[in-house]
C-alpha cells in the first residue's frame, strides 16, 4: 500500500512532479490497471509500489509493514519474495534458455537447482511453452518471450505481479492471448496483477481501473459484475 506518496525528478533545471500525494492499496487477486497518458506518472507509481524506487514523501507498506526504514538489501528480498515483474521489453537473459530464465529467480531465493528447474518446467507448461524449455529468447516470438516473462514473474509465488506496458510490443491477437493468460493465472492462483498501461485492451479487461493524471489519481473504478444487458456495473472507490 502507498500512503500519500510523492516523487519528483530533476530534468536539467526543471523539477518534474511525477507522483503527487497518492494513496493506493492493492488487494489479493485484483486485476487492476493504472491508466493515463504518457507522463501521467504510471510507471513511477508502479516502481514505488514495487519497491524499485523510493518516494520523496509518504510511505509504502508491504503486508501491513512500513518499509521506510528498510535497507536496500531488505527491499531487494521483499521484491524477490513478494513481487513479480513483467516489462514491455521482456528483459530476459539472452544467453539462458526459457527454463533457465524462469529458474533463475528461484535459485536467487535459495532453491536447489533441481527444484528451480522443476518449478520452471511447471510454469512454462502453464503458459503453453512446455515444449520450448530449452529454447533461448532470440529464437522465440514476441508473444512467447512475454509468456516466458510471465512464468518468470510467477517463479517465487508472488503476492503481486507488476506489469509495465506488457502489451506494447505485441500484435493485437498476441496481446489478447497474453491478457487472457494473465487473467486465468490471476483467477487460478489469487496473485494480484497491477498494470501500468495506456492500452485500451488492458483497460477493458481490468476489474479495477485507476486513472492517473499529472501524478494524481483522477478516478478509481471497480467493476462489480455484468448486468443483464452485458454492460459492466461499476462503483467508485
Amino acid at each position: 500500500m502507498a500512503r500519500a506518496v510523492s516523487k519528483s525528478y530533476r530534468v536539467g533545471p526543471t523539477v518534474v512532479r511525477a507522483v503527487r500525494d497518492v494513496t493506493l492499496a492493492i488487494e489479493a487477486a485484483e486485476f487492476a490497471a493504472i491508466q493515463g497518458p504518457s507522463g501521467s506518472g504510471k510507471t513511477t507509481l508502479l516502481n514505488l509500489l514495487g519497491l524499485l524506487d523510493s518516494p520523496d514523501s509518504g510511505s509504502v507498506a508491504v503486508d501491513g509493514h512500513d518499509i521506510s526504514a528498510s535497507t536496500e538489501n531488505e527491499r531487494a528480498d521483499l521484491r524477490r519474495d513478494r513481487f513479480g515483474f513483467i516489462f514491455q521489453t521482456f528483459n530476459l537473459i539472452p544467453v539462458l534458455s526459457a527454463e533457465e530464465n524462469v529458474a533463475y529467480p528461484r535459485i536467487l531465493a535459495g532453491a536447489s537447482a533441481g527444484e528451480a528447474r522443476q518449478r520452471a518446467r511447471e510454469l512454462l507448461a502453464t503458459v503453453g511453452l512446455g515444449e520450448k524449455i530449452a529454447v533461448r529468447p532470440d529464437l522465440l516470438s514476441g508473444g512467447e518471450r512475454q509468456r516466458v516473462a510471465i512464468a518468470r514473474a510467477l517463479a517465487n509465488r508472488p503476492a503481486v505481479v507488476f506489469a509495465d506496458e506488457p502489451t506494447a510490443n505485441l500484435d493485437s491477437a498476441t496481446a489478447e492471448e497474453i491478457l487472457d493468460l494473465m487473467r486465468s493465472v490471476c483467477d487460478a492462483s489469487g496473485v494480484a496483477f497491477l498494470f501500468a498501461t495506456h492500452d485500451p485492451r488492458v483497460v477493458a479487461r481490468a476489474r479495477r481501473v485507476i486513472a492517473l493524471h499529472d501524478g494524481r489519481i483522477e478516478s478509481d473504478v471497480v467493476s462489480v459484475r455484468k448486468t443483464g444487458n452485458g454492460k459492466r456495473e461499476t462503483r467508485e472507490t
